[in-house]
């Protein structure tokens, strides 16, 4: 019986399933993406140290921006993401009258950001000092030294924690249905709510949700390992090597 209502809401409802699908992975996909750019300019910045020669005004707005960063993420790492949901979507109605696709996908990033600007942060405190040492030493700026040099070290190193953020957010995102977004958990609710099989309904929902994060966890692996055994993958550098580190100044410079 379990099994023939299962096939049942499988065969009469695959299509709200499937539109529950793509938008769940539209809101996390994008929410990830638009979290990791947040998190690299959080992280980046709050991963820099002035040296002595640094002008009072740069140590201002460093000590300014630290602050910021701070507030910003311990708000967004210590509530839960449905108070965040309901908060931002009904705070902003009014002045931007958005879509609940968007406020979706606006709540995921900005709360994706404070854990990822966490992670980088991490990552790039795992780099060797050497090897900004070495940058330096060759004449390459603060931005060089972060952008060619220490963010691609610590983004490979931190790429495990980035991936298990999408993984998460996967399943996070049922939470938006809180705000009406027509992502898996609110079709199932509503599905249940036709049939009253609330048990069949959300079986299928749970193994819809295994198999996506499944499908994730070995796309994120297949990458993984492509990064750290495949040579179109790998990082110019891998020590404080100087003659790979004025390689990457070079294609810098050629770039710019």
């Amino acid at each position: 019986m379990f099994i023939q209502n299962c096939i049942e809401i499988i065969n009469k409802y695959h299509a709200s399933l499937l539109l529950g699908v793509r938008t769940t992975l539209i809101v996390a996909l994008t929410g990830t993406c638009l979290g990791l750019i947040l998190g690299l300019l959080v992280g980046g910045f709050r991963a820099v140290k002035l040296d002595h020669t640094a002008s009072p005004a740069a140590v201002f707005v460093k000590k300014f921006f630290d602050v910021i960063a701070n507030v910003y993420i311990t708000i967004f790492r210590g509530t839960p993401m449905m108070v965040q949901a309901v908060f931002i979507y009904y705070a902003l109605l009014n002045v931007i009258h958005w879509s609940t696709l968007v406020a979706a996908i606006f709540v995921i990033s900005v709360n994706t950001g404070a854990y990822m600007a966490e992670i980088i942060r991490s990552g790039i405190q795992a780099v060797d000092g050497g090897q900004t040492e070495a940058a330096r030493s060759l004449g390459m700026s603060n931005a060089q030294t972060m952008l060619g040099v220490v963010l691609p070290q610590a983004i490979k190193n931190a790429f495990p924690a980035i991936g298990n953020e999408f993984i998460v957010n996967i399943k996070d995102s049922s939470v938006l249905m809180i705000i009406s977004i027509t992502e898996l958990m609110f079709q199932a609710k509503s599905i249940a709510g036709s049939t009253f099989h609330f048990t069949e309904t959300y079986f299928i929902e749970a193994v819809i949700y295994l198999i996506l994060t499944s499908i994730a966890s070995l796309i994120l692996n297949y990458i993984e390992k492509r990064m750290n055994t495949d040579t179109r993958y790998s990082l110019p550098m891998s020590d404080t090597d100087p003659k790979s580190i004025a390689y990457t100044k070079e294609k810098m410079e050629a770039r710019g």
